[in-house]
């Protein structure tokens, strides 16, 4: 088959195997910017549909007649829209954001016409994505962010996600006949497996899980620690920045999450904790040549004096929590469960949102507000007692 350098048409494969066809083709100079213009075709099931919309676009441009269409599909609008929204989010969210339009939202929707998507047709997606995905509402906000974005370039009036019913009633009858598993220690949970974890070979993973479960921080910011940010004078932590994933897989160190610095004091233990593992680190990569005693070091490093990978936290607590037979909690639960006990201490709630850096109070009381089952028992008691007939 014959191939043009300014006109080749290319196959390429759909998420779900299916083939397509497409092609690029020179279409004139931008009065504007002087440049050279091109228009890249897609879409086409069949060779021979990419091959005569091809010569039909030629043959317009011999004749002078052609006109650079404004985008047809979803794919269309989406390459459009993610190139500004790149620049109002952060790049971790970004990546994230990418990632849900790869695996779901683009191989259901890419290849629609944008002005045939109907009401229905999104229906049916965000039934779909509901029996898939525990977090189908947001699938749907973003879904939705293309279609609105094409309204403000006036591609379309009116944006059909909005009229979608969203199937709440079997999420809710679902979540009835689960039994809701809690992410966090109590405080005899905790002893026990901070216990376990003291009786590894592992100064490094005890001390970052003392690290979190006694100071309730979020895991991207205790790794994006240096030993600069300590003040063992003062007994204080101060919280800058976070370390997170970008593109291509890389770690990087970005703002926290709510853009905003913050103190926490410390308990005397776990700064002394924190001691003893500086003078470890010191001693045991001095051994692989490197000086820790530099300013910027990393409270945790890895063997290569870098960040460490936020999975390795996964692979140390499944391990300790396997071999001691343990209850099961996520590495962020430990930040559950600092919030938990300071409530069952006797913290404001003014006091918990100020420790954890939540950015509002309602974000403490949706995500945090929960109770162990001791306290849930001694307010009975307090009403029991109160009552007393």
């Amino acid at each position: 088959m014959p191939k043009k350098k300014s006109s080749t048409i290319e196959s390429y494969k759909l998420i779900n195997g299916e083939k397509r066809y497409q092609f690029q083709i020179y279409i004139g100079t931008d009065s504007l910017t002087g440049k050279q213009k091109r228009t890249t075709k897609r879409g086409f099931k069949t060779f021979k549909e990419a091959e005569l919309a091809l010569a039909r676009i030629k043959l317009e441009i011999d004749k002078g007649t052609y006109q650079k269409q404004q985008p047809e599909t979803y794919q269309d609008i989406y390459n459009l829209w993610v190139k500004q929204y790149e620049n109002t989010v952060e790049e971790s969210t970004f990546v994230k954001t990418t990632g849900i339009f790869k695996n779901h939202i683009l191989p259901a929707m890419s290849c629609y016409k944008i002005e045939k998507i109907s009401i229905d047709v999104c229906q049916r997606h965000v039934y779909e994505w509901s029996n898939k995905l525990k977090k189908f509402r947001m699938v749907k906000s973003y879904a939705a962010k293309v279609l609105d974005f094409a309204i403000k370039r006036g591609y379309i009036h009116t944006n059909p996600f909005n009229l979608v019913d969203m199937p709440t009633a079997l999420k809710k009858k679902q979540a009835s006949t689960e039994e809701k598993k809690e992410n966090f220690y109590t405080r005899e949970q905790l002893i026990d497996f901070l216990s376990c974890f003291e009786k590894e070979n592992n100064v490094k993973a005890y001390t970052l899980f003392r690290l979190l479960a006694f100071s309730g921080m979020r895991k991207g910011e205790a790794l994006a620690l240096t030993w600069n940010d300590l003040d063992f004078k003062t007994n204080e932590i101060r919280i800058k920045k976070a370390l997170s994933r970008g593109k291509d897989n890389n770690l990087y160190v970005k703002s926290t999450k709510t853009g905003v610095a913050r103190t926490v004091k410390m308990d005397e233990r776990t700064m002394v904790i924190l001691k003893e593992w500086r003078k470890k680190q010191k001693q045991d990569y001095l051994m692989l040549g490197f000086n820790t005693m530099k300013a910027g070091q990393l409270v945790f490093n890895n063997e290569t004096n870098d960040f460490l990978q936020p999975t390795k936290t996964r692979k140390w607590i499944v391990q300790v929590q396997t071999k001691y037979n343990l209850d099961t909690i996520t590495t962020h639960g430990l930040r559950h469960t600092h919030c938990s006990l300071l409530f069952e201490a006797g913290a404001s709630i003014k006091e918990v949102q100020d420790r954890l850096g939540h950015s509002d109070v309602q974000t403490t009381m949706n995500i945090y507000a929960h109770v162990t089952e001791k306290a849930k028992e001694a307010a009975i008691q307090k009403f029991e007692s109160y009552i007393n007939f």
